[in-house]
């Protein structure tokens, strides 16, 4: 008796310019490809950090879905830095880096990471968050600098790159998943894959690796 073809599986598509995010999802094995969405992303008024980064990461990946025909997977996610209620997102120059990492200096900071992963053809839009606490020591504006000098985290969200050489200026993380505090959850992100019918253990993975849009 023959055996029937399995079904195409859609593509999976990473809303993000974001190399780190591009690292993290490649840890999956899967081939992906990424789409920048073009947004404006001030905080509306009175809009809290953590609903900041939950409405940018579903506007990303709504946003690139738009672009596309097939059928698709598309995950957005977005990052913001909370700061007792202020939100912070990415410096983009040393001045505001200084500012941030003086603000941050020796205080409790929440980084909420939301995912949003959206299958247009099944109607599918699902979103999760994860939110890491870390405390930052005291630190001076010679360390400050140094830092900021060595590394340029100019593209992160609070101006500190856990993964990097922003290690050495905190205390302590509490988080139920590391990648989070990267830029994506990837425990969230493959459970909400599954529930839209992408299993990163069942996709092949010979072809596994990243395209540019």
């Amino acid at each position: 008796m023959p055996v029937s073809a399995s079904p195409a599986l859609p593509r999976l598509v990473l809303g993000s310019s974001s190399r780190y995010r591009r690292e993290l999802l490649a840890r999956l094995g899967q081939p992906f490809e990424t789409r920048s969405p073009d947004l404006d992303e001030t905080p509306l008024h009175g809009e809290t950090p953590l609903a900041l980064a939950c409405r940018l990461a579903q506007a990303k990946a709504l946003a690139v879905a738009q672009g596309f025909d097939d059928d698709v997977i598309v995950i957005g996610s977005d990052q913001v830095a909370d700061l007792a209620g202020r939100a912070l997102g990415k410096p983009g120059h040393h001045a505001a880096a200084t500012e941030q990492l003086r603000a941050l200096s020796g205080q409790v900071v929440r980084f909420h990471t939301a995912v949003c992963v959206t299958r247009p053809r099944t109607h599918q839009v699902l979103e999760a968050v994860d939110s890491v606490t870390v405390q930052f020591r005291a630190l001076t504006d010679e360390a400050i600098e140094t830092y900021l000098l060595r590394e340029q985290p100019y593209d992160c969200a609070g101006s500190a790159k856990c993964e990097g050489l922003g290690i050495v200026l905190l205390e302590r993380i509490d988080s139920d998943d590391p990648t989070a505090l990267v830029g994506l959850p990837l425990i969230a992100t493959s459970r909400l894959l599954r529930e839209v019918g992408w299993d990163p253990l069942m996709a092949p993975s010979s072809e596994a690796g990243c395209t540019h849009g």
